[in-house]
């Protein structure tokens, strides 16, 4: 039998959840974690570096601010609060990170919705991202990936960004040409500890 990844739908364990405190964009939060998700026991280095190189989100109030692969929610919770005005959506495949990224979300008091990709899909059928920060799961592999990319990225506003961050050895540089062949500007804006951080603009 195989073992499920944090990228599955299903974990096969039931695993307790833990408490921890973790600091993103310099607040402190109190997060529940578990086995069966993406850094389970800490703030991972790539969404680390993420959050101190992105810049403050500038969109409309209202606007839909999405976390794409939310994970237990460190990007969700910084998102929230640097966007208190946006609908921030918070997405994932795995159902344990979507009800962690929830209860997390209860937890610092904030407001978001937590959804599997395709009923946020379902729900972008009549509107556009303006903001969508990420830490891709480069694990599934260049073909599920440039596929994953290419549905979401496809969903900017006109004048939305997206922001990536891709660790170097897993092929950040190479991901930045093939965004360019796909019709994106994609510039870095820093790098860090072995990351990439990427913004990426629909090219008009």
């Amino acid at each position: 039998m195989t073992t499920p990844h944090y990228f599955s739908e299903h974990q096969s364990d039931d695993s307790p959840r833990v408490e921890r405190t973790v600091r993103l964009r310099g607040k402190d939060y109190s997060v529940l974690t578990a086995n069966g998700v993406f850094a389970h026991d800490k703030v991972d280095r790539g969404t680390a570096v993420f959050l101190a190189k992105v810049p403050n989100p500038d969109i409309p109030d209202g606007s839909v601010a999405l976390d794409l692969g939310c994970g237990w929610g460190p990007m969700t919770l910084a998102l929230c609060d640097a966007a208190p005005n946006a609908q921030v959506w918070a997405v994932d495949v795995n159902e344990r990170a979507r009800k962690l990224t929830e209860e997390n979300l209860q937890r610092a008091g904030m407001h978001g919705t937590v959804l599997d990709p395709q009923a946020a899909l379902e729900r972008l059928a009549d509107r556009r991202i303006a903001l969508l920060w990420s830490n891709p799961p480069v694990r599934i592999g260049k073909q599920e990936l440039h596929k994953l990319l290419t549905t979401w990225l496809s969903l900017l506003a006109d004048d939305g960004v997206a922001y990536l961050v891709v660790q170097r050895n897993l092929g950040a540089d190479s991901l930045q040409k093939w965004l360019h062949e796909q019709g994106f500007t994609c510039k870095r804006l820093g790098s860090a500890k072995g990351y990439r951080v990427f913004e990426v603009r629909p090219q008009l």
